[in-house]
C-alpha cells in the first residue's frame, strides 16, 4: 500500500517547479498536469513493490487548532504575507483532489477536521507490524512526523523531491524528542516553554542536552514542565488522533473503491491533458 501526503508532496512540488519565480501567476492547469504526472510516477515507481495508492488528504479545518489555538499559525501569517495567492492554490489543489476521487481508480480519504498525517497514522497503526511481515506500506512524504511511524518493521518512507527513502535508527526515541523540542514550522513550542511564544515572537526556553538525556529516558518533570509535555503529546504523537475521527478514518480506509478506469479517457480529452494521454495506462 502506498500512502500519499496528498498537500505535503503537491505543494514541496509545486515550490520546485516555481523555483525563484514566486510571484509567477498560476494556472490551474498546469498544476493540475504537476499533480497527475506526479501520481503517475510514484504509480509506476513503487506499484509493484508496495501496491494499490490511497490518496490521503487535509481537511481545511484541523481538530488540533481547537485543542490548540496557536498550532500552525505563524504558518497561516506567513502565507498572508507572501506573493503567491494561497488561496487560489488551495482551491486549485481541493478542486483537482474532487477530480482525482470522482475519476481515477485510486481511493481519496479525506475527513473533516483531520490533517493527512492523521489518516496516514491511523491506517499505519492498524496494519503496522513490529517485523517486516505482513503488507509492505510506503508513506510518501518528506514530513519528519512520520519518523515515529517507522516503528513498525513493514513502514517504510520516500521522500519524492529529494529522491531518497528517509530512515531513522531509533523512531520511538525519536518521538519522545520530538515532544521535548516541539516543532517550530507546526508552531509547537519546546516544554520549557509558553502556549503562544511562537505566535508572539519569545524567544523559546533552551533545553540543555543533559536535560533532553534525562527527560527522554523517564526522569520526572517539574508539574509545568509535565503540563507541556502532554500538550505537545496530544498534538505531534499520532497514537493520539481523537476516537470520533479515527472511526471515521478507518470506515472510509475499509469502504470499497467504487472507482474504475472506464472515465480516465473522458476526462483526460476535457481537461486538455494530451501530454498525459499517452501515458494513460500507468494511471
Amino acid at each position: 500500500m502506498i500512502l500519499v501526503d496528498f498537500n505535503q508532496i503537491m505543494i514541496a512540488n509545486l515550490m520546485m517547479q516555481l523555483g525563484n519565480h514566486k510571484n509567477a501567476e498560476l494556472d490551474e492547469n498546469m498544476l493540475r498536469h504537476m499533480i497527475l504526472n506526479s501520481i503517475r510516477s510514484n504509480k509506476q515507481k513503487f506499484t509493484a513493490e508496495f501496491g494499490e495508492m490511497v490518496i490521503c488528504a487535509d481537511d481545511k479545518n484541523y481538530w488540533r487548532r481547537t485543542a490548540f489555538p496557536y498550532y500552525k499559525a505563524s504558518r497561516k501569517k506567513n502565507r498572508e504575507s507572501s506573493e503567491l495567492d494561497w488561496n487560489a492554490i488551495f482551491t486549485s489543489l481541493n478542486k483537482i483532489r474532487e477530480e482525482i476521487k470522482t475519476f481515477f481508480p485510486y481511493k481519496v480519504i479525506q475527513i473533516e477536521t483531520a490533517e493527512a498525517d492523521d489518516i496516514i497514522g491511523v491506517i499505519v497503526h492498524k496494519e503496522g507490524t513490529p517485523l517486516n511481515t505482513g503488507e509492505k506500506i510506503l508513506i510518501l512524504s518528506s514530513d519528519k512526523d512520520y519518523i515515529q511511524l517507522h516503528k513498525y518493521g513493514n513502514v517504510s518512507q520516500y521522500d519524492p523531491a529529494r529522491k531518497k527513502y528517509i530512515k531513522h535508527a531509533a523512531p520511538e526515541q525519536y518521538l519522545v524528542e520530538h515532544i521535548i523540542k516541539g516543532d517550530t514550522g507546526d508552531g509547537v513550542p519546546n516544554i520549557l516553554s509558553s502556549d503562544n511564544c511562537l505566535v508572539v515572537g519569545e524567544r523559546q526556553k533552551p533545553i540543555t542536552q543533559k536535560r533532553l538525556e534525562e527527560w527522554a529516558t523517564g526522569k520526572s518533570m517539574p508539574e509545568e514542565v509535565l503540563r507541556n509535555y502532554k500538550r505537545n503529546e496530544m498534538l505531534i504523537d499520532l497514537a493520539n488522533v481523537p476516537d470520533a475521527i479515527k472511526e471515521q478514518i478507518l470506515e472510509k480506509y475499509e469502504a470499497a473503491n467504487k472507482n474504475d478506469r472506464s472515465q480516465l479517457f473522458n476526462y483526460f480529452m476535457t481537461n486538455k491533458l494530451r501530454n498525459l494521454m499517452e501515458n494513460l495506462q500507468d494511471f
